[in-house]
């Protein structure tokens, strides 16, 4: 793999990675406490001691010391993720994680599946990052346990709970591009109630999304609005009930036909759940959720909207040394675009799924199995197993395989460019671990190789589309054109040093068309961060650095994209004990570079923010 050094400055980041002796590392980035458990590995909880699963934690300590306007700039840190975007950060966003396609990647805000049956996946410009608490991330396919979508992995995010006396807090920011952010909430409970209540609002003026200037010179800003609340109320020792929501308004310009075009995008997300422990052994959750999707542009006239509704009956069962458990879902989707026809079309899919994990004596297993019958194409099985065992108190081996599928959207099925006749893409995923742990410091290897089949194209019109398709038909349709095959390395570092503190990873990646031999557009073939952390003067300063191989703007692999480096600096420091200052310049060094074709992004930004807090 040397050839994959030569070319661009990740060399450089890999370099500097072993002269710390820190050349591998876990992909769980920032190393966690032993004791700590996450739930989206099989949606109960685990010790992140017996995962098998590629899983990555993010705080709101990490959230805020990040400074990133946005939740992709955000993963565009996380090992595994790149980002690409049509201008600024309110711009259509598609986040890749191991290269997988940005609708390959199934996102939960607060336990409430969030999805577009327009574009497929979530709008990622759309969730707000000033409303998220926790993150934890999956990669790798996971539909034996969550079902359609979860090619690429799955996302979960937590916004703020509440808990003991009444905590409010504010925080304020600014940036170049005449940016401004402000959030403020509070949260508290007793015994038997608990609350959060949160509420943001980000505006940027933005810059001109075209380079070079096709269409017009209008800055490209926005300006996004949120709100969540969270109300608990523990009935007894062994029950609770539990209301989440979530409002997101964004109001984001791009270059079309006209000056000043706009998306209005509105995202929405609710759920109701109630969790009995019954004895010591055996629990229960129950969970209604909705969440809804609107997107409208303006002046020129375009309206979608998704509306999906969730329904779970999750049981779990303690026995010794191992977990079982048993769930029913059921999902509906809805989707009303004039484009489709009809107008309004629907599907739904009814499922059950089993798994049983096991942790004793360093050895795991994790065995997942699950049924969707969908229906629209009827009964789609998958499922996943995988083997951990601990070497020594330090190193620890993982294996597993699995197989998932994303149902085609309504759009691609029912649309003016779409075929009824759509098979579901399917993948099947095998991968191998190498970690190891020792106490603040963290060295690993993850290898994985994901193939895709029945993987859904847009295609132009050259006898291949339905003869039945409409208007659009004379430009191209939605097909079973193509397999894809996702196959690389994740290398992940943290060393903690006498007075600093040096973290890193590396993404090696080849995703690829396999029947046409090229690359998948707008991913690159290698990536990855390089970041320093010291404490002089009462000040904690990051210096980070992000690189980024050439790559290609289409699957033709006719546009190129040439590789880029970007040096981001925070500063951070605790001016009492209930304020903090928060400074930040992204693209120091002002280099210029795009994500997708035609479409400039930010050049050398500066950002202060401070905060408050009880």
């Amino acid at each position: 793999m040397s050839f994959l050094f030569s070319r661009t400055p990740i060399g450089v980041s890999v370099a500097l990675l072993c002269i710390h002796g820190v050349c591998a590392a876990q992909s769980d980035e920032p190393v966690r406490s032993l004791k700590e458990v996450v739930v989206t590995a099989t949606r109960v909880e685990q010790s992140v001691t017996d995962l098998v699963a590629d899983v990555s934690i993010l705080d709101r300590t990490d959230l805020d010391r990040n400074g990133a306007a946005s939740l992709a700039e955000v993963l565009s840190r996380v090992p595994g993720f790149e980002l690409a975007r049509n201008g600024g950060p309110g711009s259509s966003t598609s986040v890749y994680v191991r290269g997988a396609e940005s609708r390959f990647m199934a996102v939960y805000v607060d336990g409430v599946r969030i999805d577009s049956q327009s574009t497929g996946g979530a709008s990622w410009e759309a969730i707000p990052v000033a409303q998220i608490d926790r993150i934890e991330i999956l990669r790798g396919p996971a539909t034996a346990v969550y079902g359609s979508d979860a090619i690429g992995g799955v996302l979960q995010i937590f916004t703020r709970k509440g808990e003991g006396a009444p905590t409010p807090y504010v925080s304020i920011g600014a940036a170049t591009y005449g940016t401004h952010q402000i959030a403020a909430g509070v949260s508290g409970g007793n015994a038997q109630w608990d609350y959060a209540i949160n509420a943001a609002n980000d505006y940027s003026k933005g810059f001109n999304a075209r380079s070079p200037n096709t269409v017009n010179g209008d800055d490209d800003g926005y300006r996004l609005e949120s709100y969540t609340g969270q109300l608990g109320l523990q009935l007894n020792e062994a029950h609770r009930l539990e209301l989440t929501a979530l409002s997101s308004l964004l109001d984001s310009g791009y270059d079309s036909t006209a000056k000043d075009d706009r998306n209005l995008k509105v995202l929405q997300a609710g759920g109701l759940s109630w969790k009995g422990e019954w004895s010591d052994a055996y629990r229960t959750t129950v969970s209604v959720s909705n969440s809804q999707e609107k997107y409208e542009t303006t002046p020129t006239v375009y309206l979608t909207k998704t509306v999906l509704n969730n329904y779970l009956w999750l049981n779990e069962y303690k026995a010794g040394a191992g977990t079982a458990t048993l769930a029913l879902e059921r999902r509906e989707d809805q989707l009303n675009n004039a484009s489709t026809t009809p107008k309004d079309t629907e599907h739904f899919q009814n499922s059950a799924a089993v798994g049983y994990g096991w942790s004793q004596g360093g050895h795991s297993v994790q065995f997942n199995a699950r049924h969707d019958a969908d229906s629209v194409f009827g009964g789609v099985n998958t499922g996943a197993v995988g083997y951990g065992l601990a070497l020594s108190e330090q190193w620890r081996a993982t294996a597993s395989v699995g197989t998932s599928f994303r149902a085609p959207t309504l759009f691609q099925r029912f649309s003016i460019y779409g075929s009824a006749d759509l098979s579901a893409e399917t993948s099947r995923n095998t991968e191998l671990g190498l970690h190891r742990q020792s106490g603040p410091n963290s060295l690993g290897l993850t290898v994985y190789h994901n193939d895709v089949n029945n993987l859904i194209s847009f295609v132009a019109n050259t006898g291949t589309c339905p003869s039945n398709l409409g208007t659009g038909s004379g430009k191209g349709c939605y097909f079973n054109t193509a397999q894809a095959r996702y196959k690389g390395i994740t290398i992940a570092a943290k060393q903690v040093f006498e007075g600093f503190t040096v973290r890193g990873s590396l993404d090696l990646e080849d995703p690829r068309d396999v029947q046409t031999g090229k690359l998948l557009g707008r991913r690159s073939t290698h990536h990855g961060l390089l970041a320093l952390d010291t404490h002089i003067a009462g000040w904690l300063w990051r210096t980070e650095i992000q690189a980024y191989s050439q790559r290609y703007n289409e699957n033709a692999n006719t546009n190129y994209l040439p590789g880029y480096v970007l040096l981001n600096l925070t500063a951070e420091k605790k001016l009492t004990k209930d304020w903090k200052l928060l400074t930040r310049v992204d693209n120091a060094t002002d280099t210029q570079y795009q994500t997708a074709t035609g479409y400039a992004t930010a050049g050398r930004s500066l950002y202060v923010g401070l905060k408050w807090a009880l």
